[in-house]
């Protein structure tokens, strides 16, 4: 989810870079929606977890950004549910949260792949093939 929610940034060293430094950017998600194209998830063994995850929020506000959710705020949110997590899943929504934000991130490099691998869909094959007719005429 983090890679899809990232916004990506050409590298500041290149000429692209040094010449749109404050132009406004679309995240990965907000591009494919606007090509028509359905994000592919890979495969999730435990949707109950990543549903709590995103109930509870992908991580927390700290003071100069963003945080891995703290114990404390997955303490207040069973408090509110009545929703009791056995310790080790409560360790793995911190860690869960921390990868969210290191992949986040890591994923503000434009040339940055997906974490997982999904075949290529022919609406993909076909947005890819427009823009090439685009630049190259």
């Amino acid at each position: 989810m983090a890679w899809l929610h990232a916004t990506p940034k050409p590298d500041e060293r290149s000429r692209r870079g040094k010449a749109e430094s404050d132009a406004p950017r679309r995240s990965r998600i907000d591009t494919l929606k606007r090509k028509k194209i359905d994000p592919q998830m890979p495969p999730n063994p435990a949707p109950h977890i990543t549903t709590w995850l995103i109930e509870i929020g992908l991580s927390e506000a700290a003071g100069m950004g963003a945080a891995p959710l703290s114990s404390r705020e997955i303490a207040a949110w069973q408090d509110n549910t009545c929703v009791r997590l056995e310790p080790w899943v409560a360790r793995l929504l911190r860690k869960l949260s921390a990868a969210y934000l290191a992949e986040g991130r890591r994923a503000e490099a434009e040339t940055c792949p997906p974490p997982w691998r999904a075949p290529v869909t022919q609406r993909e094959l076909e947005v890819a093939e427009a823009e090439l007719r685009n630049v190259l005429g």
